[in-house]
């Protein structure tokens, strides 16, 4: 079988029994960084030696049918760099081909930064969103966080240090500035560090430079009370129908009396 193992994030304490068992065990394991799992097999005083797969983002999908079939006859423990194989790590393709191919795939549960930041927010938890890395580019970043502005669930983001400060900016004008937020830096190692508060205080806090690997957490945005919900649906009716917005609220106008003015105005808050 396929064996997805998760190892951690900073604190070698965060190992597992299973993990350690699992790498005093394997025959074969298939890892992002072959030298990381060298340094971790020897910090956690495993004197195993198995053999290593290289499996990274750009490997993944020449070594997974080799790995599959390795999987067929004996188990292949699966490893990223930090954290769960395949959440914003290679893995996924493997997964996927060994799905397709019938061999079994399971995980050995264990450090996630995702789960860690969001639990350490104070924002909520009960529904959310993990959007995985920032994208590089600032249009495209831009135009990322536009689209996420009427997403109702608290986000989950990975950003790197140089890029930290002008992502937070970005987030204020899209978001809002007002929009909670918190920054972990740096999750389970000595120099942890959560820092909440509104985005374009965090912006700014972020200016003087943040060193560490982040995970950025945002509040979903709020639900949008509308005055006259049924005439406001009706106008997005006709505007998914084609009908441009202003003409749409002009017709519901004329049938129901409100304001197009405001009709217009509401129906552009709730399609955010």
């Amino acid at each position: 079988m396929i064996i997805l193992a998760a190892t951690p994030i900073g604190n070698l304490g965060d190992a597992s029994r299973r993990l350690v068992e699992a790498l005093s065990s394997a025959a074969v394991i298939a890892a992002e960084d072959t030298r990381t799992t060298q340094r971790l097999l020897a910090a956690l005083g495993v004197a195993n030696r198995p053999q290593l797969i290289a499996l990274h983002d750009h490997n993944e999908k020449q070594r997974a049918p080799e790995i599959v079939e390795l999987a067929r006859t004996g188990d292949v423990l699966v490893l990223s760099d930090a954290g769960m194989p395949t959440v914003s790590d290679p893995g996924y393709g493997l997964v996927a081909a060994a799905v397709a191919a019938g061999v079994e795939v399971i995980a050995l549960p264990g450090p996630s930064a995702v789960l860690t930041a969001l639990a350490v927010s104070g924002l909520p938890t009960d529904r959310f969103t993990f959007e995985g890395f920032v994208p590089r580019r600032p249009g495209e970043r831009r135009s990322a966080f536009q689209a996420l502005a009427r997403e109702p669930r608290t986000m989950v983001f990975f950003e790197a240090p140089t890029r930290v400060a002008a992502t937070l900016s970005d987030m204020a004008v899209a978001f809002g500035a007002d929009r909670r937020a918190s920054v972990s830096r740096e999750l389970t190692k000595l120099h942890e560090e959560t820092v909440r508060g509104p985005l374009a205080e965090l912006a700014a806090w972020a200016d003087a430079g943040v060193r560490g690997e982040l995970v950025i957490v945002v509040e979903g945005a709020r639900a949008v009370e509308v005055a006259f919900p049924d005439a406001v649906t009706q106008v997005l009716e006709l505007v998914r129908d084609g009908v441009r917005l202003k003409d749409a609220a002009g017709e519901v106008s004329g049938q129901t009396g409100h304001s197009s003015r405001e009709l217009y105005q509401a129906a552009l808050a709730v399609r955010g």
